[in-house]
């Protein structure tokens, strides 16, 4: 492998799981697990890992006698079976032989005890009575198979997309859900007929069998769906009053719309509940951070909702209500809702009085202790300025601003909205971005570290911070602190991604400029002396432009000269100029020769 390669990847640590299947499998010898295909499959797919496999299956002896079925004709109750690969406990001679079937297919697997029932540590336990120490024929009909979405880890509830929906956000507690529903028993026998109206509730009031709420908070909108159920999350509901008897059913689910409720404070007094939907993703296209806000709203009291004590489309000429968030210009409960809203959103809110105007400048019309209700439309926002691209001066009369708005919520007594304010105003991340353009990337650093000691997980802070040690060479703690942004925020990934293959490429470069500066290193054996060459500025190299890195005595005595004191840490004493920024990369190259001394003069 020449020098300029970077290094082959490290093999992939195998999971859990994987070891022990591995490990499992050993138990596999020749002619223990036979197969025939009796009727052959259509396509040439087969399944795999996180695949649901439904299938019918008979258990014989040598002999031909029946010992156990799923189908009826053979005593069974025409269930099928279920599994899902790599999640479900079954016999290693299923682990094994699943896998290679088609769907349609008709297979006989001739099993040794060892590979069934009598296998060591067998996951599954056979039925009373059952010959598990004797050679037997299993046949199986492999009926379908496909990607499952593992909703509970008991596998009681799993799911198949028959369609895939729009966008990505699934109802959830207290969502209200409007679906068309159908449903059959295990053995396809109808329990639940097609209606022509929807199915119409309110998720987490038990208006419908929990697994299927289950299912259902999986899916997005116009998504089609089969929900398999086991009896354990068949919960009576006014959808099904009638379960008793059912050991499993599958839901035929269209989610045709939901509904966004959110409970905001977690218990039941300040409810958003979203009646026009909004453009874009949410939460992605939410005012979450301050912005400026346009809004209309109508409030009126809770208890008397033609009681409007304000209007913006007449109390304000027809003009929306613009404010700034953060800065406590409007009520607390109005302001955390309106940043859960997508732009051209309109919602109702019901808020108490605590989180409306008891703590805030209250209309004549409305009494102390009075519950509201707004009804609320997010017209558009503004994000704040972007300082990467202002002047100094801008900058400080941006923070001025800022500061200022902080005096104000504090006499206020808003105090977490002041300090927020604060935070912002003291412009440690611009300093940092201001040092690293500059190359002072150890001041960067240090910028960044105050904002990361009063918040260790700020995503920002940890990226400039992440660049700032990546230009002035320090790659390992680069590579912590990308990798930490997407521990602690899951949409920092794609920015975290992309500067760890920078990162890469920083490296690569890097060690091959050190491998040029010290190439006289490599073309001589261990132990022999060999100059480093350093290159001019016409592109030559000079010799005797450092002192000679050895494992033997000047002398040529052939002895390894010990390790003094001063040697232990040679490796760590800072370099300047390029040697500093090529100076970890030469590091390894020395260390990986087992070279322990090299002075750069």
């Amino acid at each position: 492998m020449s020098h300029d390669d970077p290094p082959p990847a490290p093999a992939k640590k195998k999971s859990p799981a994987e070891e022990a299947a591995e490990k499992r499998r050993e138990k596999l010898t020749p002619g223990s697990l036979m197969k025939a295909v009796i009727r052959s499959g259509r396509g040439d797919a087969t399944p795999a890992d996180g695949d649901q496999v439904i299938l019918h299956c008979t258990i014989r002896t040598m002999e031909g006698i029946v010992v156990n079925s799923t189908r009826r004709e053979h005593g069974g109750k025409g269930i099928p079976l279920r599994f899902v690969l790599g999640k479900s406990k079954m016999i290693l001679g299923f682990a094994e032989g699943f896998p290679t079937m088609l769907k349609g297919e008709i297979a006989m697997f001739k099993m040794e005890p060892k590979i069934h029932y009598a296998e060591d540590d067998c996951p599954v336990t056979p039925p009373d009575g059952f010959p598990k120490d004797d050679e037997l024929q299993f046949e199986v009909e492999m009926l379908d198979f496909f990607k499952a979405k593992v909703v509970t880890e008991d596998l009681g509830v799993v799911k198949k997309i028959v369609d895939e929906g729009k966008g990505w956000e699934t109802p959830r507690e207290p969502y209200e859900v409007t679906a068309r529903i159908t449903a059959r028993t295990a053995d396809g026998k109808e329990i639940l007929p097609s209606k022509e109206v929807p199915y119409f509730f309110t998720l987490g009031k038990s208006e419908a069998p929990k697994g299927l709420e289950m299912g259902i908070g999986t899916m997005a909108r116009k998504e089609k769906a089969t929900i398999y159920v086991t009896s354990t999350y068949l919960t009576e509901s006014s959808v099904m009053p009638q379960l008793e008897g059912l050991e499993e059913v599958h839901f035929e689910v269209e989610l045709v719309q939901f509904t966004q409720v959110r409970d905001m404070l977690g218990d039941g007094r300040l409810i958003k509940r979203r009646v026009v939907d909004g453009s874009g993703e949410f939460p992605m296209d939410c005012p979450l951070h301050d912005s400026l806000l346009r809004v209309h709203y109508k409030g009126m009291l809770l208890d008397e909702p033609k009681s409007v004590f304000y209007d913006t489309q007449i109390d304000n000429d027809g003009e929306p209500l613009e404010f700034c968030s953060g800065e406590g210009l409007v009520p607390e409960g109005f302001e955390m809702c309106v940043r859960l809203m997508l732009p051209g959103e309109k919602s109702i809110v019901t808020c108490p009085p605590d989180f409306a105007y008891d703590k805030f400048p209250r209309p004549v019309n409305v009494p102390e202790g009075a519950h509201v209700r707004w009804e609320i439309e997010l017209l558009g926002f503004e994000v704040p300025k972007d300082w990467t691209g202002l002047t100094f001066k801008e900058i400080m009369e941006e923070a001025d601003k800022i500061k200022n708005t902080g005096n104000r919520l504090f006499k206020e007594g808003k105090f977490e909205l002041a300090k927020a304010k604060y935070e912002k105003s003291s412009l440690h991340l611009n300093v940092a971005a201001c040092y690293q353009k500059m190359g002072e990337y150890r001041k960067s650093i240090e910028a960044c570290n105050k904002v990361l000691d009063a918040n260790p997980v700020h995503v920002k802070a940890l990226y400039r911070r992440g660049m700032s040690y990546m230009l002035g060479g320090d790659f390992d703690d680069a590579k912590n602190d990308f990798e930490k942004m997407v521990t602690v925020d899951k949409s920092s990934e794609p920015d975290a991604t992309a500067a760890l293959v920078k990162l890469k490429q920083k490296e690569q470069e890097i060690e091959k400029k050190a491998r040029k500066q010290f190439k006289g290193l490599f073309d001589k054996k261990p132990g022999e002396i060999s100059e480093v060459g350093m290159e001019s500025k016409n592109g030559g190299d000079t010799a005797g432009s450092g002192e000679a890195v050895t494992s033997r005595d000047r002398d040529g005595s052939g002895k390894s000269s010990p390790p003094s004191a001063e040697s232990d840490h040679a490796f760590d004493e800072e370099k300047p100029g390029l040697i500093g920024r090529i100076w970890p990369s030469a590091r390894r190259i020395f260390s990986s020769l087992g070279l322990n001394r090299c002075t750069i003069l």
